[in-house]
């Protein structure tokens, strides 16, 4: 299944080969070119020569994780994180390390050692370390060197209401999304851009954006989702199972409203359900895409995440499958020229 292939695949940001692997291998057949960067951004070309506006679709396709900074004489591992990781959340999490998928327990002073302030206190990074086994340092540098990233040992599964959980939903969603959007063929030149390095600071998409110039981009990620116990309404970020979210103001991007009203309008023509992104914190690819060049006009749509970053996540499988259709109306509505319209009218 396509989402447990993406969402099983070890890809933090700046090591995204295996994951770039398994798109390579899913696309390659449904498109017209398939290149990579220097970065090592993987750019798909479908129907170039076509009529309409270049059409850029981004979804990233590293993930969050940590990295071996230091190994201890007695061979625990100290780490950092790569990208927007809690601490409080990491204690007897298991952890693969490197391409070899050396496995390790993420550990900590036991509770039953600690001060009572001490237990009042979240457990920081310099806390924590990774336990391999070994017996001392000789003996865990014969398989983990500093440099070496890790990543969560999350399975993908099917659980509850149509719902799914796993690692790196945070943007194996989004990758998922654009690699069935590439098995379609649309009237107009379009772009399939799986972009390097978005959780430390969206350096793919800005390079990539840069390279082919779209005049339209849409940024394909996953979002927010806090709809859990005693979530307030305005800090919920989205609800799952309510459908796509679009995006109207995070901390790098206003949305330009002529297009955010036109993807609106494409979901109601079709009827499917979508939402408002609802906190401002955060931001996605759009956010360096829109600022290159003179600009670029277009916008996200995501899928609501629960525990986002964190080591297990939760989606909707409705709201991935409302966003393959989404995505699919609105580029065969770019073709047909209908936002040259909608733009126009706005004028």
């Amino acid at each position: 299944m396509l989402l447990k292939q993406l969402t099983e695949a070890m890809g933090p940001s700046g090591f995204e080969d295996e994951i770039r692997d398994v798109i390579w291998r899913r696309v390659k057949d449904s498109v017209d070119a398939l290149y990579t960067d220097v970065l090592g951004s993987l750019i798909t070309e479908k129907s170039t020569s076509s009529q309409g506006p270049k059409v850029m679709l981004d979804a990233h396709m590293d993930e969050v994780g940590l990295m071996i900074v230091h190994i201890e004489d007695s061979g625990l591992l100290r780490f950092r994180a790569v990208g927007g990781v809690d601490p409080r959340i990491l204690v007897s999490k298991p952890v693969a390390i490197g391409a070899d998928r050396i496995m390790g327990v993420i550990g900590a002073k036991p509770i039953h050692l600690q001060k009572p302030d001490e237990r009042r206190q979240p457990l920081g990074f310099h806390q924590l370390y990774i336990d391999i086994g070994a017996v001392d340092k000789e003996d865990a540098n014969r398989v983990v060197q500093p440099g070496d990233v890790a990543v969560f040992t999350t399975k993908y599964g099917e659980i509850g209401d149509n719902c799914a959980k796993g690692k790196s939903f945070d943007d194996r969603v989004g990758c998922g999304i654009l690699t069935e959007v590439l098995q379609d063929s649309y009237a107009l030149p379009l772009i399939g851009a799986f972009t390097v390095q978005e959780e430390v600071g969206l350096r793919g998409a800005t390079a990539v954006a840069h390279r082919v110039q779209p005049d339209i981009a849409i940024a394909l990620e996953g979002t927010i989702c806090f709809d859990v116990v005693d979530a307030p309404g305005h800090g919920q970020g989205t609800i799952l199972g309510h459908g796509p979210a679009f995006t109207v103001f995070d901390g790098l991007t206003i949305a330009d409203k002529r297009f955010l009203d036109f993807m609106v309008s494409i979901a109601q023509k079709n009827d499917i359900p979508y939402q408002f992104r609802r906190v401002r914190g955060g931001s996605n690819d759009f956010g360096s895409i829109h600022q290159t060049r003179n600009g670029v006009v277009g916008g996200a749509i995501s899928v609501p995440v629960r525990y986002i970053h964190a080591p297990a996540q939760i989606i909707s499988l409705d709201d991935y499958q409302n966003s393959i259709r989404l995505v699919k109306a609105i580029l065969h509505e770019l073709a047909a020229g209908a936002w040259t319209d909608a733009a126009a009218s706005s004028l």
